[in-house]
């Protein structure tokens, strides 16, 4: 046996380790009752859906560019999801619940000439990502630590990004 039948052999030999396992009939349904009853939920949903955008993350987006508007603040007096957005630069940090719609939202009133700042959960595998940041933003830029929001004790339980749609470029 020469080299290169051992490399093809071995080769062969990884791919068979790397196939992944049958999924057992139920397997699915328990996954989803230890996600509800896991110490770890936290990491698939949140209680909380009005966490304050970090003090020290906003000052430095709103030193480059200069926000003058904020669809969904902490203290709610109307609904960002159906009224139209005031300023021409907008900061929004959704609720996570409904993040697809905020994006939307954004993306829409980004064709409007506005300039659009996000700060949400970097789920890169999310249909809302696909559809409005990959191809439309003008920028993405990933959180290189996961971010401590205000209020809170520990430290977010997933990435965090920075998805900018900017109008005025397009106006």
């Amino acid at each position: 046996m020469n080299n290169q039948q051992r490399l093809r052999e071995r080769a062969h030999m990884r791919i068979v380790h790397l196939r992944s396992p049958k999924i057992v009939p139920g397997t699915r349904k328990r996954l989803a009752n230890m996600r509800q009853k896991s110490k770890f939920s936290v990491l698939w949903s949140s209680k909380r859906q009005d966490w304050k955008t970090p003090e020290k993350i906003f000052n430095l987006l709103n030193s480059e560019f200069h926000f003058d508007f904020d669809p969904c603040p902490v203290e709610v007096k109307e609904d960002g999801l159906i009224a139209d957005w005031k300023g021409s630069r907008c900061f929004v940090n959704p609720p996570f619940r409904n993040v697809a719609s905020w994006i939307k939202k954004g993306y829409e009133e980004s064709l409007k000439g506005k300039l659009v700042v996000f700060l949400v959960a970097a789920r890169t595998d999310t249909r809302w990502f696909h559809t409005y940041c990959l191809p439309y933003a003008e920028d993405i830029r990933f959180v290189p630590r996961r971010l401590r929001f205000s209020e809170s004790k520990n430290s977010a339980p997933f990435p965090s990004m920075i998805v900018i749609f900017d109008g005025r470029m397009k106006t």
